[in-house]
C-alpha cells in the first residue's frame, strides 16, 4: 500500500507524498518527531483533513488510469485508504517499478517508473486554485484535452430484436431497399443498362468461343448470378458476370474430359460438365464464407496471380487468333483441338498465316480497331461522361449484324452464330455426377476458378467500398458469391465472378446500390426470352474480337505491376511471376494454376511456420532499458552469460516447430543472418530470458513444445525465466505444470528485474569470462 510523507513547500503549506511501491511494503518514513505534540495534534487534523479530500484527487487519478485499460470493477471502494489500494493494484498489474503522487497547492505530479523507460506527468492548475479546496476541478488533467467516451450499449435485448438485426446483415438487401429513393433509381437504371449493353454480347463470346456450348448459357451465367448477388452481396459497384480467363478454364476442363472419352452427343455432356463445374464452384465457394475463410483473399501473391493471369490472356489471345483469322476448319484438319497447348497453336499460326481468310480477317479487324480505339478514346477523356457511357460493344455486335444480314456475308465464308437452341428460362436441375475416376478433376477445377474468381473479386469489392465509404465483409462476399454460382449452376449457367473493367463502368455509370446488379440481371432475362432470334447473323469473329480486346487490356495490367517490381528489387516475387507464366503458357493452363496455387500454400506454409524472434541487449550506459540488438549495434550490447529473447507473435503449432533450431542458431551466432556454416561467434550461456509481452495467446502444442525447450536448457545447467507472461498464456502454463517447473520465482514483470535476480544468483556462483 502507499506510504504518505509529509513536507513543507516554500509557501509553508505541506506537500503530501503517497508512493506506491510494486512487490513489497517499504518501510514507512517517520517524520522528525522534534515538534511539540500540539503542533504533532494539529499537523494529524491537517493531514487528515487534506487527506480525505485529497482522495478525491486519488480517485481521479484512478480513473484516469481506468481508462488506460485498468478493469471498470476496480473503483475506489468506501474505506479510508481505498483511493490507496487501488493505485497499489493499478502499480501491479502495470508492472510498474513505483508511482509517486505529490499533493501540493498548484502542481499535482504523478511519477511513474516502469522496466524500460521512466516518465512523468504533470498537471498544473492555476495558482489561485487551491488543490484541496472545495472547487477541485472535475477531472484530472490528462495528456489529451479531449474528454473520453463508452461505446453505447445497444445490443438488442430479446430474441426477435435480435432476428431482425442479424437478418439485415445476413441479407443485406433489407438493408437498402427499405430505404430506397427514386434518386437513387436513376443512376442505377443508368448503369444496368449501361453494363447490359457491354455483358450480354461478352457472355455470348465466352460461352460459344472458351466454353464451347450455346451461347444461350452466357446470358443465363448473368441473370441468376447478377440477380442472387444483388440480393445477398455486400459491394455496390461490383459486377457478376462470366470471365474470360475462368470461362477459359472451364472449356479445358470440359476438353480434357471429353479427350478421355468420346461422347455421342459432345455438346450435351459439355453442358452437363459446366454446369456440374459451376455447381460446385458455387457449393465451394459458400463454404469458405459458412467457415469464415474469407482471410485467403490474401493467399494467393500479387506476383502469382499476376503471371497467372498474364498467361491466361496470352493463351485466349492465340486461340481466338485462329477464329479472327478464320482458320478454325483448317486447324481441325491440323488436328488442333481445345486440349492442344498455346505452343501447338502458335506453331499452327506461324505456318497458316498465309492461307487466312480475307473476309473474316478484315471483319476481326475493323472490329478490333473500332473497339481499341473507343477505349483509347475513353481514357484520354475521363470526364466527358457520356463519353464514358458510350456502348462501343453494342454498336459494333448491332453494326456487324445489320452488315451481315444486308450482304450475306455469311454465304462468301464469314461465320456468324445461326441458330442458337434452348432459349427460355429452365427449370433448375442438378447435373448428373460424372464417373468418380472424373469427379475429383472437376472439383479440382472448381477449387482452382472458386479461388481465382473470389481473389479478383474481393479486390475489386474492398477498392469501392473504400471509395464510397462503406464497408464490405470477405466472409458475407464469398457466401454471396457462392449463393450467385450455386444458382448458375441450377440454371445451366457457367462460372460468374467480379470483373475488374466491368465494376469500373458500373461506378463511372453511377450505380450506388446493387440495384443496377439486379437491373443488368432482369434485362438478361429479357434477352433470353426475345433477343436470341436476332442474333442469328453475329459474326462469330465479332465476338472473338470482344474477347481478344478484353484479354489485351489485362495483359497491359502487366507492365505496371514488372517496373515495380523490378524498381523495389522484388527479385523472388519476380521468380514467381516468371515461373507461373510460363508453366502455364508452355505446359498448359492447368498445370499453370495448380502451380500458382501450390507454390501460394507453400510459401504461407513456410512463412508461418517460422517463429518471429528478436535477440534483445542493454543500451550502454543504462542499467535497465533494454532494445533489439539488431536496431543499433553499435550502442545495444549484449549482456554477459545472458540471452535475453523477444518473442514477437503468438505461438501456435504451426509456428513453433521451428523455434529450437532458431533459438540455437541465436545462441552461437547471436543473429539470424549469419550463415550456420561460420563459426561460433557467442559461447554458451547460463541464463536465458524470454520477454513474452507480444505473446498474446499460445495452444497446447506450442506449450508442449516450450515445456522441452525449457528441460533441454534445465538439463545443459541454463536457468530459464519468463518476462511479462499475459493472462491468456500464463493459464496454460499452470495448467501443463510449466510454471511450476520453471518455478514462479522465475517470472517476472520487467526484464530489469529479471537481470536483477540473476545478479544476485551470479554474485553467490564463481565468475566465468563469456565473449
Amino acid at each position: 500500500m502507499g506510504t504518505p510523507t509529509a513536507s513543507h513547500c516554500s509557501c509553508g503549506q505541506p506537500t503530501y507524498i503517497f508512493n506506491f511501491f510494486a512487490g513489497h511494503q517499504p518501510p514507512v518514513n517517520v517524520p522528525p518527531s522534534h515538534k511539540h505534540e500540539h503542533e504533532h495534534e494539529h499537523e494529524h487534523k491537517h493531514k487528515h483533513k487534506h487527506h480525505k479530500k485529497g482522495k478525491k484527487i486519488v480517485k481521479e487519478v484512478s480513473e484516469e488510469l481506468l481508462i488506460q485499460g485498468i478493469p471498470s470493477w476496480w473503483s475506489p471502494l468506501s474505506e479510508p485508504d481505498s483511493s490507496r489500494h487501488i493505485l497499489r493494484i493499478v502499480v501491479d498489474h502495470l508492472g510498474l517499478k513505483s508511482l509517486t503522487l505529490h499533493i501540493a497547492p498548484g502542481t499535482p505530479t504523478l511519477d511513474i517508473e516502469d522496466s524500460d523507460d521512466e516518465s512523468v506527468v504533470e498537471a498544473r492548475i492555476h495558482e489561485s486554485s487551491h488543490l484541496l479546496g472545495e472547487d477541485l476541478y472535475p477531472r484530472y488533467a490528462t495528456a489529451s484535452p479531449l474528454p473520453s467516451i463508452r461505446p453505447r450499449d445497444e445490443a438488442p435485448k430479446d430474441f426477435w430484436t435480435t432476428f431482425r438485426t442479424r437478418t439485415k446483415y445476413y441479407f443485406p438487401a433489407l438493408q437498402w431497399m427499405p430505404s430506397y429513393s427514386f434518386h437513387l433509381f436513376t443512376g442505377d437504371l443508368l448503369a444496368g443498362l449501361t453494363l447490359s449493353c457491354l455483358m450480354i454480347p461478352q457472355a455470348l463470346s465466352y460461352a460459344t468461343a472458351l466454353c464451347k456450348l450455346e451461347a444461350v448459357h452466357g446470358l443465363y451465367a448473368i441473370a441468376f448470378p447478377a440477380i442472387t448477388y444483388a440480393l445477398f452481396g455486400m459491394s455496390r459497384q461490383l459486377s457478376m458476370g462470366p470471365e474470360a480467363s475462368l470461362s477459359m478454364l472451364v472449356g479445358s476442363a470440359i476438353a480434357q474430359q471429353q479427350h478421355m472419352e468420346n461422347d455421342d452427343d459432345p455438346m450435351k455432356s459439355a453442358l452437363a460438365l459446366s454446369c456440374l463445374l459451376t455447381l460446385f464452384v458455387g457449393i465451394f465457394t459458400f463454404l469458405l464464407g459458412i467457415f469464415r475463410l474469407g482471410f485467403l483473399d490474401s493467399l494467393m501473391s500479387r506476383a502469382l496471380l499476376r503471371g497467372f493471369i498474364t498467361a491466361v490472356a496470352i493463351v485466349v489471345m492465340v486461340q481466338q487468333s485462329i477464329t479472327l483469322l478464320g482458320l478454325v476448319q483448317l486447324s481441325e484438319e491440323w488436328g488442333i483441338s481445345e486440349a492442344s497447348s498455346t505452343i501447338d497453336r502458335l506453331i499452327f499460326l506461324a505456318e497458316n498465316i498465309t492461307q487466312l481468310h480475307v473476309l473474316t480477317a478484315a471483319t476481326s479487324a475493323i472490329a478490333c480497331i473500332v473497339l481499341f480505339g473507343a477505349r483509347v478514346i475513353k481514357a484520354k477523356f475521363p470526364s466527358v461522361r457520356w463519353l464514358q457511357l458510350l456502348p462501343e460493344v453494342l454498336l459494333v455486335v448491332v453494326a456487324s449484324i445489320i452488315l451481315t444480314g444486308i450482304f450475306r456475308w455469311d454465304l462468301e465464308g464469314l461465320q456468324v452464330l445461326g441458330d442458337i437452341k434452348g432459349g427460355g428460362i429452365p427449370l433448375p436441375s442438378i447435373p448428373e455426377i460424372p464417373h468418380r475416376k472424373h469427379f475429383k478433376d472437376i472439383a479440382l477445377t472448381a477449387g482452382l476458378i472458386s479461388m481465382i474468381g473470389f481473389v479478383e473479386s474481393i479486390v475489386i469489392s474492398k477498392t469501392y467500398s473504400s471509395k464510397h465509404n462503406y464497408t464490405v465483409s470477405a466472409n458475407r462476399e464469398l457466401v454471396a458469391m457462392g449463393a450467385a454460382n450455386i444458382m448458375g449452376g441450377l440454371f445451366q449457367g457457367i462460372p460468374a465472378f467480379g470483373s475488374v473493367a466491368r465494376s469500373k463502368i458500373n461506378d463511372r455509370a453511377g450505380a450506388r446500390t446493387q440495384m443496377a446488379g439486379l437491373i443488368t440481371g432482369i434485362i438478361a432475362l429479357l434477352a433470353i426470352l426475345f433477343l436470341l432470334p436476332y442474333l442469328y447473323y453475329l459474326p462469330k469473329a465479332v465476338l472473338s474480337s470482344v474477347i481478344f480486346i478484353a484479354v489485351l487490356y489485362i495483359l497491359f495490367e502487366a507492365p505496371e505491376d514488372i517496373h515495380f517490381m523490378f524498381k523495389i528489387g522484388a527479385w523472388r516475387d519476380i521468380t514467381l511471376f516468371c515461373l507461373t507464366f510460363l508453366a502455364t503458357v508452355v505446359i498448359s493452363l492447368e498445370f499453370g494454376t495448380l502451380l500458382a496455387v501450390s507454390l501460394s500454400l507453400l510459401l504461407t506454409v513456410k512463412e508461418t511456420s517460422y517463429p518471429r524472434i528478436t535477440i534483445m541487449g542493454r543500451v550502454k550506459g543504462t542499467h535497465n532499458k533494454f532494445r533489439p540488438i539488431k536496431d543499433g549495434p553499435d550502442f545495444i550490447e549484449h549482456v554477459e552469460d545472458v540471452l535475453i529473447v523477444r518473442i514477437e507473435e503468438p505461438l501456435f503449432f504451426a509456428n513453433t516447430g521451428q523455434l529450437k533450431d532458431r533459438l540455437r542458431r541465436l545462441e552461437v551466432f547471436g543473429d539470424m543472418s549469419i550463415h550456420p556454416s561460420e563459426n561460433p561467434r557467442l559461447r554458451d550461456r547460463s541464463f536465458i530470458i524470454f520477454d513474452v509481452s507480444n505473446m498474446p495467446q499460445i495452444d497446447a502444442s506450442a506449450v508442449q513444445i516450450l515445456y522441452e525447450i525449457v528441460t533441454s536448457y534445465r538439463s545443459r545447467g541454463v536457468e530459464v525465466y519468463f518476462v511479462k507472461l499475459r493472462d491468456n498464456a500464463l493459464e496454460l502454463f499452470i495448467r501443463s505444470g510449466l510454471l511450476e517447473f520453471v518455478g514462479r520465482d522465475h517470472t517476472f514483470k520487467k526484464v530489469s528485474d529479471a537481470i536483477e535476480a540473476i545478479e544476485k544468483l551470479a554474485s553467490h556462483r564463481p565468475q566465468i569470462s563469456v565473449q
